[in-house]
């Protein structure tokens, strides 16, 4: 359903279009094919990460150095961060940003712990027992972007949770910086101190999803007993672009991701008792991400979408990434969404499955309460997105582009593999044994039930095991 733009918006430099769904009777297909999304080259995307994973995995180093001068501009005879480097970081950061830090580490803490799982065992007669137990991951990468921000925020958003669930090795994975001598920039760095992590890659986008997925052997002429390999991964996880997101696509199956986490997006359902300031006011946060940010009203009240043009046409021009902001806000990610009420808003939140959604109505819990789709819910007014960007305790690394119907966000689960463990003994066995021949037999695969019978009907001179173990 196409949109119409608005002149005030294209007269403040921007053009947020208007999609009105009002009485519009659509099912879930019908409102996911009508709701905003960017426009991207995934194909193009896809062969130009495919080559650079296939660059990385023939040519080690000598292709992740290649890849450094033509896309950071850097030379580099390794990419392992010095330890005084990390050290050197955290001792001049400044207090303010430290102490935030140590705050949005503490709060995710806290969260993280309260999500390991316990192990769980179901007994049944003659003490037959299934047990299911969490064993973390051996290794895991972690990737915090550059680019057009910092993100130190990311390295707690990853680091937290593998922490908790007992990973023994992390390797953090973050853009080289010209400008501070093909290091990560030094508040990334900063904050892997912070929390005790000591692997760092001076790497980024596609080749650092490889290099952490297949690994990368120490450059040539390496010191004997110098770390500088970078050791495969069983787990890559962390937001970044579309090449980034692509990577993981094309290596998940060599290591597990935890999602494609493309360009951010919020979408904010409100009525009309909605602060129009304060929905613009997010609307403008998450769109200084990136020019592919996506930025979502959805209201039942064309007064409220009025007084949010009206607020955004001032914060746009205010803002310091004014640029940047008009153009996400213009993009055909980005829309005001006009519904008939807020359970038709309801739908349509569900069916776009928002990496952020903010609820802005009146009995915003009961309403939150209702949302079956979205990565990450901020309940009322007073839960802006950035917020949970950095201190609520909550993970920040969440689904977009609509796999928040199927996806969670980041968490300890992330980082643990369930494995069952099956403990039968001879008497046991035998109340089932029947029922396995049977079903054996009924898929053709007569040897499955063979190896039932084979200890039902042992050789008569054999022991019976009697109980189990």
């Amino acid at each position: 359903m196409p949109g119409t733009e608005d002149p005030a918006d294209v007269r403040a430099g921007f053009a947020l279009r208007t999609i009105d769904l009002r009485g519009a009777a659509l099912d879930h297909a019908g409102l996911k094919a009508a709701l905003p999304r960017p426009e991207l080259d995934v194909d193009s995307a896809s062969a130009a990460v495919a080559a650079i994973i296939a660059d990385v995995r023939s040519g080690g180093f000598a292709a992740l150095s290649a890849l450094a001068a033509r896309f950071d501009g850097v030379e580099q005879a390794h990419t392992r961060v010095p330890a005084a480097a990390l050290a050197e970081a955290l001792e001049n950061l400044d207090p303010a940003v430290r102490a935030g830090l140590e705050e949005s580490i503490e709060r995710a803490r806290e969260f993280a712990a309260a999500q390991v799982p316990e192990d769980v065992s179901v007994v049944y007669p003659h003490g037959a027992r299934v047990t299911q137990r969490w064993v973390p991951v051996r290794r895991v990468g972690l990737y915090v972007p550059g680019g057009l921000a910092v993100y130190p925020s990311s390295v707690v958003m990853n680091v937290v949770p593998a922490q908790a669930a007992g990973v023994a090795s992390l390797a953090i994975a973050s853009p080289p910086q010209k400008e501070f001598g093909g290091l990560p920039h030094p508040t990334i760095l900063a904050a892997a101190e912070l929390l005790g992590v000591r692997e760092v890659h001076a790497v980024g986008g596609a080749q650092a999803i490889a290099a952490l997925a297949y690994g990368v052997p120490a450059p040539a002429g390496s010191p004997d007993g110098a770390d500088l390999a970078i050791e495969p991964v069983d787990v890559v996880t962390g937001p970044g672009n579309l090449y980034v997101a692509t990577a993981k696509r094309l290596v998940k199956g060599a290591v597990g991701i935890d999602a494609e986490a493309g360009p951010t997006e919020i979408a904010i359902l409100a009525d009309a008792t909605a602060h129009a300031g304060y929905v613009a006011a997010d609307m403008v946060s998450q769109a200084e991400h990136d020019p592919n940010a996506a930025a979502v009203l959805v209201t039942d009240s064309e007064e409220l979408a009025a007084a949010v043009r009206g607020e955004l046409a001032n914060r746009v021009r205010a803002t310091r990434h004014s640029a940047r902001v008009a153009e996400a806000l213009s993009g055909p990610q980005s829309a005001v969404i006009l519904v008939d009420d807020v359970a038709a808003g309801i739908r349509v939140c569900d069916a776009y499955a928002a990496e952020h959604l903010e609820i802005h109505t009146a009995d915003a819990r009961a309403v939150a309460s209702r949302i079956t789709a979205a990565g990450a819910i901020f309940v009322g007014e007073d839960s802006p997105v950035s917020l949970g960007d950095y201190c609520a305790g909550s993970n920040h690394v969440l689904p977009t582009s609509g796999t928040a119907a199927f996806a969670s966000g980041l968490g300890v689960a992330t980082f643990l593999k369930a494995i069952q463990v099956v403990d039968y003994g001879r008497a046991a066995l035998r109340d089932v044994g029947d029922h396995v021949v049977a079903l054996a037999r009924a898929e053709d695969l007569p040897a499955h039930g063979d190896a039932v019978l084979a200890r039902l009907d042992p050789e008569p001179d054999a022991p019976d095991a009697g109980a189990p173990r």
